[in-house]
């Protein structure tokens, strides 16, 4: 019941829920057996204790809040969405973590320490020690894919290298193009059932903060470069809708930003480069994350989606075997 300290937790689920264009109706105190308890968030970034996995992003309020975990942030979606956000580190250590919301506001999350990831899953063995690109079947699925055309455009603003604006636009369609195209070091033949298109510059921004952080959506696919976090080559935040039947989510934006204030990129990296970023390999990693690809740990250097690309390199133009075998299990 409502006092006069205003409506109670199941009134402000309601509230929530009308403003965000919700239709739902608690049937026999189910917000608050979802819950566990009333929600009392305090101001800030919030983190995965404050809002753990059962809860209710109507119940708590929490729709468009930070949340952070481990070096990422995401800002909590409107019910029926997930954002992922993936971070390439200079060290190789794994950045990234997606929160779902689902229909009714009940919060899950896929976090990078979680036992049994899907990589562990796929993987081809102990990952000792480096495998051959075409030798090693690892990869990891971040949950979504692209079920029809990604629709994408470029930042308005400086871009990675110093790159013309259709320079940039071959670069990136032809990151994207290896994904689409499965173009590997491999031989294998496959072409995935998604298509890409681009749409020109555009005023708007990657929703990505300086910190690598997923802000809230804007409905336009933007790749851009820009200040992120020191430690952050590139990042890419993703925002997905599950879909009827099950299977992966449906990719409904995501954004890449590369980080031109803390380091140096280049599109020819010659012998005499020095810690500078092959725009080309960058933009393939991330294009894979857009794509539904996820990180590959320690022993996996020869998979464009390792958690490192490595400075003055090439190596991640083209897919390896365990890139292909990913995209094959999703398309």
């Amino acid at each position: 019941m409502a006092g006069r300290h205003g409506p109670g937790v199941l009134g402000r689920a309601l509230v929530a829920a009308a403003v965000l264009g919700i239709s739902w109706t608690p049937v026999d105190g189910d917000v608050l057996t979802r819950a566990g308890k009333e929600c009392a968030l305090a101001p800030g970034a919030l983190t995965v204790d404050d809002l753990p996995a059962g809860s209710s992003v109507l119940v708590c309020a929490a729709v468009g809040r930070l949340l952070t975990h481990q070096g990422g942030g995401v800002t909590v979606p409107e019910p029926g969405m997930k954002v992922t956000v993936d971070s390439l580190a200079v060290d190789g250590s794994r950045r990234g973590f997606s929160l779902e919301v689902g229909a009714d506001g009940t919060v899950s999350y896929d976090l990078p320490d979680d036992a049994g990831s899907e990589e562990h899953a796929h993987a081809a063995g102990p990952a000792a020690a480096s495998r051959a690109a075409c030798a090693d079947g690892a990869y990891a699925l971040s949950g979504h894919k692209e079920y029809g055309t990604y629709d994408w455009w470029l930042g308005d603003d400086a871009l990675p290298g110093n790159l013309s604006v259709a320079e940039a636009r071959r670069t990136f369609d032809g990151a994207i193009g290896t994904l689409t195209g499965t173009r590997d070091k491999c031989g294998f033949g496959d072409v995935v059932g998604a298509l890409s298109k681009y749409h020109g510059r555009t005023h708007h921004e990657a929703d990505i903060d300086q910190q690598a952080r997923c802000t809230a959506r804007d409905h336009v696919s933007v790749w851009d470069a820009g200040a992120l976090s020191p430690g952050v080559v590139a990042t890419t935040c993703s925002w997905s809708r599950s879909v009827k039947g099950g299977g992966p989510d449906w990719l409904k934006e995501a954004d890449v930003r590369f980080n031109t204030r803390h380091y140096t990129f280049t599109s020819n990296p010659t012998g005499d480069c020095k810690n500078a970023y092959d725009i080309s390999s960058v933009a393939t990693h991330e294009a894979g994350h857009v794509f539904g690809l996820a990180h590959v740990g320690s022993g996996h250097e020869g998979q464009i989606m390792f958690t490192n690309s490595f400075a003055c390199s090439t190596s991640a133009r083209s897919l390896g075997r365990g890139d292909v075998l990913g995209l094959r299990a999703l398309y």
